[in-house]
């Protein structure tokens, strides 16, 4: 049974239209299939997809994003890689169901994947705690990475969390700590570590594991510090005004590339990526393997340098990089070749200013 958004009613209303134009078991009895009127009305249906899903404001996006019939993490997991091995625990306190990893292959090469796991229907979704990981879950992702730093094979995440879990017992065993380490160890890898966003990427839940060379979002998916329904009720302690804090907090794949905090948008089939799972998976496969083969030639301080500029550029037009001394652990701060003009010229406005008045004069003089 398919699930549909407030705003898809009018797709809802015509795709029964073509199911019930499907059946030969008409009010008459049995009846001739009318291809034709089939036809005409699923061009009505992509064309109503192309006008909606074309126009979608940001918490529109959001409902998208927590699509019940998105594909998760574990369907990617099974199309894009093969031989995956599945290991769990954290060798501290237990497993965590809402994060699945292991090693796997792509191309014949050895990956870590890592997938946030939000569940299929409610019983696997209780089980899995709706995608909200523990600290035992950041821990076992921590263990992985590490072990696939030692062998330097690539880690590959998928990201589609709400946030990570804020109960009294993810509490006492160390939530935040074990979500700043999460962030550390991505950090220090020394290994490409490419992150997508196929749902929703949502506060420190998503970060502890989205710290990577790549981040990739799916066109309408969403990563945001906190929820919209979560950023209303603290600034105007009204959770309606939702569509009000979803626009203000660009939260959208286009905002955030614009803002450069993330690196690349994957198009999704018409309709959102739960309309076509298997285009959608070729996509994201083909996107993986790109990446990676950017940092085929890279060597170990490259790669680790690479994320750790794309880290401190994000949110300044200069940015930071390493000193030409022979000290390369330190940085210095860089400024644009724009913003060096500007620095030039406020500092030489006066000069400036009398020559532009000796120019105005002579051109004067000259055409007089």
């Amino acid at each position: 049974m398919k699930n549909y958004l407030d705003f898809e009613k009018e797709i809802k209303a015509l795709e029964r239209e073509v199911e019930d134009l499907k059946s030969p078991f008409g009010s008459e009895g049995i009846s001739e299939v009318d291809t034709d009127k089939i036809k005409s009305t699923q061009k009505e249906i992509n064309q109503k997809l192309e006008e909606i899903y074309s126009n979608l404001n940001s918490w529109q996006k959001t409902q998208v994003a927590r699509h019940e019939d998105r594909p998760r993490a574990s369907f990617y997991i099974k199309k894009i890689f093969s031989n995956f091995t599945l290991l769990s625990g954290d060798r501290y306190f237990g497993d965590d169901k809402s994060v699945t990893a292991g090693f796997g292959l792509i191309e014949k090469k050895s990956v870590l994947v890592i997938g946030q796991e939000k569940g299929e229907d409610l019983s696997s979704r209780i089980e899995k705690n709706f995608g909200m990981m523990r600290p035992e879950g950041y821990r076992k992702c921590i263990r992985l990475m590490k072990l696939a730093d030692k062998f330097q094979i690539p880690v590959i995440s998928f990201i589609d969390t709400p946030g990570a879990y804020p109960g009294i017992g993810a509490e006492q065993r160390g939530q935040a700590s074990a979500i700043a380490n999460s962030i550390e160890c991505c950090m220090s890898l020394t290994v490409p570590n490419i992150s997508i966003i196929i749902g929703e990427g949502g506060s420190g839940g998503a970060i502890a594991l989205a710290s990577s060379n790549k981040v990739v979002m799916l066109e309408n998916s969403i990563y945001s510090v906190i929820s919209p329904e979560g950023c209303a009720s603290i600034l105007w302690r009204d959770p309606s005004k939702s569509l009000q804090a979803a626009d203000a907090m660009k939260l959208t794949a286009k905002d955030l590339l614009r803002l450069k905090i993330i690196d690349e948008i994957i198009p999704e089939p018409l309709g959102g990526a739960h309309r076509d799972p298997e285009l959608i998976a070729s996509d994201i496969k083909n996107s993986i393997i790109n990446n990676l083969r950017k940092f085929k030639s890279y060597s170990k301080d490259q790669i680790y340098d690479h994320r750790k500029t794309k880290f401190l550029q994000i949110g300044r037009d200069q940015g930071f990089s390493g000193k030409t001394n022979m000290d390369k652990q330190s940085l210095s701060y860089k400024d644009s070749s724009l913003e060096n003009l500007k620095i030039h010229i406020k500092k030489n406005k006066y000069l400036y200013g009398g020559l532009g008045i000796v120019v105005i004069a002579s051109l004067i003089a000259a055409l007089s």
